[in-house]
């Protein structure tokens, strides 16, 4: 199902059950209710709560939008320096660096088409992927320079790899989801109760009244569905976040 599907109707239903509830209970209202009659220490509490938990979901956003880009310059990085081992390898001779080509088109092939389904399912990397990266270091190392120019290249090759190294193991660190589960929890029950203290107003089925109670439910699960699509560094999709790879090499 597609994410702009899943808002849709997670906005849709939000706004479909605030309507319902209002619309049911003008039924129950007796003639006598005087809507002016709500206490003004539930207006500053509904406003107060708004407030807090307002502060609350923008401080969520933040969380995981920081780590949504962190996660991104992470795969950019372990793509570039991957690009760069290709590119940087020209200077050895015509065995080692197709070897070392050949290693890492399979290591960013098993990533892309491989490992990323299981990171994206269980938030850790694989064994196999880790092999296949030890393998390209030992091309780049097991290597003797014939000449000062491959010389001059091979300190710089290690880098890249090192690099690669340090942005696959921050990837690792950052598969998981960003919001533990408690938070979930919170956020959830505040929507809940956000949405509850409206009723408390005594709002009536006046067509502005109930397009503000429906506008207000609806921001609250598109505030909740942008914490959800986030909440995963790497995306739901392997498409997602795996461009700077297949961008930089044919896989």
């Amino acid at each position: 199902m597609s994410e702009w599907l899943v808002l849709v109707l997670a906005m849709a239903a939000a706004c479909a059950v605030v309507l319902t509830i209002t619309v049911l209970r003008e039924r129950r209202l007796s003639e006598n209710d005087d809507p002016s009659e709500t206490p003004d220490v539930i207006e500053y509490m509904t406003m107060m709560v708004g407030v807090v938990y307002a502060i609350v979901l923008g401080l969520a956003i933040a969380g995981v939008w920081e780590s949504r880009n962190s996660a991104e310059d992470v795969v950019r990085a372990e793509a570039q320096a991957l690009h760069e081992v290709s590119e940087r390898v020209q200077a050895y001779a015509p065995a080692a660096r197709d070897r070392t080509r050949e290693d890492v088109n399979t290591y960013v092939t098993y990533v892309v088409h491989k490992e990323w389904p299981v990171m994206l399912k269980h938030g850790e990397l694989t064994d196999r992927g880790a092999m296949l990266l030890d393998k390209v270091r030992e091309d780049l190392t097991s290597y003797e320079p014939r000449n000062d120019h491959e010389g001059q290249s091979y300190q710089p090759l290690l880098d890249q790899i090192g690099a690669a190294d340090t942005a696959r193991n921050t990837r690792a660190q950052n598969a998981g989801d960003t919001m533990p589960g408690v938070v979930w929890f919170g956020l959830v029950a505040g929507a809940l109760v956000a949405v509850g203290l409206i009723f408390t107003l005594q709002i009536r089925r006046s067509p502005r009244e109930l397009l503000l109670a429906g506008l207000y439910s609806a921001l609250i699960a598109f505030l909740l569905f942008l914490i959800w699509d986030f909440n995963s560094p790497f995306g739901h999709e392997i498409a997602d976040a795996t461009s700077p790879f297949t961008d930089l090499f044919a896989v």
